[in-house]
């Protein structure tokens, strides 16, 4: 396997890859992704309402933020990637603080080449990803399907099933992925329900995409060299735009106080630096847990302006429902 990153026809299904280096999510990274996002999630702001709410002496860190790093860290498998296809199943098993510091392991689990036409046939290559902290406790697991060159498509074995995105995974599968020590009677704002699609009336540019990939360990080739992007253009990797679809979540759906999993995530086209993006945010469905939480799953759709739809990301977030709470900081 080469520095420059592997074909689809180098892997072999089942067999891991080696680990990219271990990352701490300290204070200046989160720093960095906060610059990059504005997310405005409460609790991975103030420390003070995430020692209430949580009850641990270290800072929430933005859930946003873990699952990039993972996902950088996952491309020691698509450093040749020409576009990543769709995020399923995507479950934080635990969430993570300030100084926590994680380690990601990439396997192969399934390939399927394209269809025959007139350019070079390529792979579909189906990773399933797993995350742990220093303790060696699974933070993240989840699969990605990425799209990569071939070295000789007459050497890939298809083997595996693909499948799509998973878009109506029942909620109940996320219940074990709420941490049950929290008090979320305390955490300031809650949810009061957005039914029907509401468009966020504030609009994202899409800044700063090289830092991002830059933060994360994303080796991504197709991020950093125009040259290995689109007709000369790097692409925007497509955590950015989930970053940024989260934020218009925490934006429109106040009392959201973490998101615990993703159903899917469907990258619809291509992002590049300067687009600007619309959100519409759309609850689907819900579970409540007690008088103060309930479990709700979105769907967060986004709009490259004058262009087309980009991601259709269908978070499942922890939410407060109580309208009695006064918050740690209110």
């Amino acid at each position: 396997m080469s520095l420059d990153g592997p074909f689809a026809d180098d892997f072999t299904l089942g067999v891991s890859l080696p680990a990219a280096p271990s990352i701490t999510i300290d204070s200046g990274l989160a720093a960095g992704y906060q610059a990059i996002t504005g997310d405005p999630l409460r609790l991975p702001l103030s420390a003070v309402d995430s020692t209430a709410v949580t009850g641990g002496d270290a800072r929430l860190a933005n859930p946003g933020l873990v699952l990039q790093v993972a996902i950088g860290q996952s491309t020691v498998a698509t450093r040749r990637v020409i576009a990543n296809l769709f995020y399923r199943d995507v479950a934080l098993h635990r969430q993570v603080h300030i100084g926590d510091t994680i380690t990601t392991t990439v396997t192969p689990v399934a390939v399927k080449l394209t269809r025959p036409g007139s350019r070079a046939r390529r792979a579909k290559v189906l990773l399933r990803i797993e995350t742990v902290d220093q303790q060696q406790r699974l933070v993240a697991r989840f699969e990605r399907l990425a799209l990569l060159p071939c070295r000789d498509p007459d050497g890939v074995d298809e083997r595996g099933e693909i499948g799509g995105p998973t878009l109506d995974r029942p909620l109940d599968d996320y219940l074990p992925f709420v941490p049950s020590d929290w008090k979320l009677g305390v955490f300031p704002g809650h949810y009061t329900g957005i039914g029907d699609s509401v468009a966020d009336p504030l609009a994202d540019t899409v800044s700063g995409a090289l830092e991002l990939v830059r933060l994360t360990q994303n080796q991504a080739a197709a991020h950093r060299d125009p040259t290995r992007g689109q007709d000369g253009s790097r692409l925007v990797y497509g955590g950015h735009a989930i970053g940024l679809a989260q934020a218009s979540l925490a934006r429109t759906a106040r009392g959201v106080a973490t998101v615990v999993g993703w159903r899917s995530c469907d990258h619809l086209a291509p992002v590049f630096e300067g687009d600007v993006l619309d959100f519409h945010v759309k609850e689907l469905d819900r579970v409540q847990l007690d008088d103060a939480a309930a479990l709700v799953g979105f769907r967060v759709v986004a709009a490259a302006r004058d262009r087309t739809e980009v991601l259709d990301w269908r978070p499942v977030a922890l939410v407060n429902t109580d309208s009695n709470t006064s918050g740690a900081t209110s």
